[in-house]
């Protein structure tokens, strides 16, 4: 075919040869990037294990600093362990303070890991036991107990296991082991070399990549190396990170094989060719279309991306198309649809934000949480170890429950829990100075509510009507009802303070907003959104104060089974 200057038209053969010279050019530029990449994905590897070992290691370090400390704190300053030394072995009071170190150092187990191990060895009574579950076999208990007792007596030996943390081979097999010692008492702690770089091995280091601990003299002191096949050895690429422990006498050493990643450059040319082939036969395919459909579709298409500067849709010409023009009017109400829906969505989702801020902003109490510390730091100073821990969990406990709850619904079981350990906390600030009293039903079990609504409405009976003048009294039910035909679920809290303000209870039975400008009444106002919001508008809520004094706060909230509510996000079946 002629080409025609004034048209502007070319035969196929200049097509295909366009065709050809753009998919030469994509495929030269294919294998640079595959190369390019290829380098770079094994420099983020390397940096990445590198990185993921440093942490590991880091963490390790910490474990043992903090071993080492909490070791020579025990043996120095634990009365259970003076009282041990003190009785005999078959005295009660011996046995007693064994099953408590042994439980106290089982917890210690428990935060580190199970593959730590704790011994005692007491040398004027000759006694040697576990202080934590271990994962010895019996037969390496004895060799490693006759090892202990031998290194304690040869002192040129026992200095180089108590200084740092060191190696120690039981039955074939090795162990990172410390000695602390404190006259004649010693607390060693124990742990397996494979199980310490297990972590490690779950990286993806490549088919002939390993990680293994490699002890003072340079050998592997983890469970055998993989050996490499030569032919993998000579079309494979890898790099070698050494990561050191500090106070050991162990590092790490990681080999890191990137063979798979060369494959990528095979694999990413076979697609460039079947792209280059598919290319070729489409020109003659599409060429026969063009005239009959592309051209009108193409036409079409470009009229449906074009909109003008105010966002409204143009007015399409005429394609001579019937189809294409019934899709032209469809498209323009389609376009104003969207829009309306768009708008919409995007308040809600403003107003959605708003709100979860302002509820992000509630959950952080400093106030709360410093007077919680300024209590621990009293009972400390009073001596009051037991009392200090069961404050120090129910704060745990409590903190945890909010920083974890992210859902929009919660079970009504669990908010009722996070009350109790609230109330906990209070009590031991308040002491005396109020009671309480939580009732719910089994009906009860598998209802749901937005979390921390009900600690909004505890914490104002808390803040407005305990005082150490009088005692007070603050009750939360929980019941079912069926109200006009719908099965609500009833939550009353009061309380015998001193009750609403008249001007407060006044706007809260009227829905009118309460001042928030001194920073008070924030927390009932955001209550009060959250629960129009997530119930659509279904939730009910009446203040009043009661004949006898004290303040009321009655919620009525539809029951929640899964699939309920529209915004629900858990399962609380």
């Amino acid at each position: 075919m002629e080409t025609k200057e004034a048209g502007r038209n070319f035969s196929i053969k200049h097509y295909v040869k366009r065709l050809l010279f753009i998919s030469f050019i994509i495929l030269i530029l294919d294998l640079i990037i595959s190369l390019v990449s290829i380098s770079l994905v094994q420099q983020q590897s390397a940096q990445y294990l590198r990185n993921t070992a440093e942490l590991y290691i880091d963490r390790i370090n910490n474990n043992f600093s903090y071993l080492n400390h909490f070791m020579g704190w025990t043996l120095a300053n634990d009365e259970d362990l003076e009282l041990m030394n003190d009785e005999t072995t078959s005295d009660a009071a011996f046995i007693k303070s064994n099953r408590n170190l042994f439980r106290r150092y089982a917890e210690l187990q428990k935060s580190l890991g199970a593959e730590y191990n704790f011994f005692v060895y007491l040398k004027e009574k000759q006694f040697f036991s576990n202080f934590a579950p271990m994962d010895l076999t019996y037969p390496d208990y004895q060799a490693f107990k006759k090892q202990v007792i031998e290194l304690v007596e040869d002192k040129m030996l026992y200095e180089q296991y108590y200084s740092e943390w060191t190696t120690i081979e039981i039955n074939g097999s090795y162990y990172i082991i410390n000695i602390v010692p404190f006259y004649d008492s010693y607390l060693i702690s124990l742990i397996s070399a494979d199980k310490l770089i297990s972590p490690l091995r779950e990286l993806d280091l490549g088919g002939e990549g390993y990680a293994t601990l490699i002890g003072s003299d340079g050998e592997s002191i983890t469970d055998p190396i993989p050996e490499q096949s030569k032919l993998l050895k000579l079309f494979q690429f890898g790099k070698t990170v050494n990561q050191p422990f500090s106070n050991a006498t162990f590092h790490v050493k990681l080999v890191i094989q990137f063979g798979t990643f060369e494959k990528i450059m095979i694999a990413q040319l076979l697609v460039v060719l079947l792209a280059v082939t598919i290319a070729c036969y489409l020109c003659f395919i599409m060429l026969y279309f063009l005239k009959k459909v592309l051209i009108p579709i193409k036409n079409f298409s470009k009229n449906l991306t074009v909109l003008t500067s105010t966002g409204e849709p143009i007015d399409f010409e005429n394609s001579r198309i019937i189809e294409l023009e019934k899709a032209n009017k469809q498209f323009i109400d389609l376009v104003k649809q969207l829009k309306d829906i768009k708008i919409e969505m995007y308040e809600r989702e403003l107003e959605k934000q708003s709100m979860q801020l302002r509820y992000m902003k509630l959950q952080i109490k400093p106030h709360f949480f410093l007077n919680c510390l300024t209590t621990i730091y009293s009972m400390s100073q009073m001596h009051m170890h037991e009392e200090i821990q069961r404050m120090t969990m129910s704060i745990s406990n409590y903190f945890r429950y909010i920083f974890q709850n992210d859902q929009e619904f919660v079970r009504l079981e669990d908010e009722l829990e996070h009350i109790r350990v609230y109330f906990d906390i209070q009590r031991q600030r308040y002491q005396n100075a109020f009671t309480y009293l939580i009732v719910s039903t089994e009906l009860t079990a598998n209802v749901c509510i937005p979390p921390l609504i009900l600690q909004t409405f505890i914490e104002n009976a808390m803040k407005y009507a305990v005082s150490r003048d009088k005692k007070v009294e603050i009750s939360l039910e929980v019941s079912q009802q069926f109200i006009e035909g719908e099965e609500l679920t009833m939550i009353r809290i009061a309380d015998t303070g001193p009750g609403f303000p008249p001007d407060v209870l006044e706007k809260l039975r009227k829905g009118l907003p309460l001042d928030q400008s001194e920073g008070q009444h924030i927390g009932i106002m955001n209550t009060l959104q959250r629960l129009a919001y997530l119930y659509d508008n279904r939730a009910k809520v009446h203040f009043s104060n009661s004949t006898g004094g004290g303040a009321c706060v009655v919620l009525y909230l539809p029951a929640t089974e899964k699939g309920d509510l529209e915004h629900e996000r858990i399962d609380c079946g």
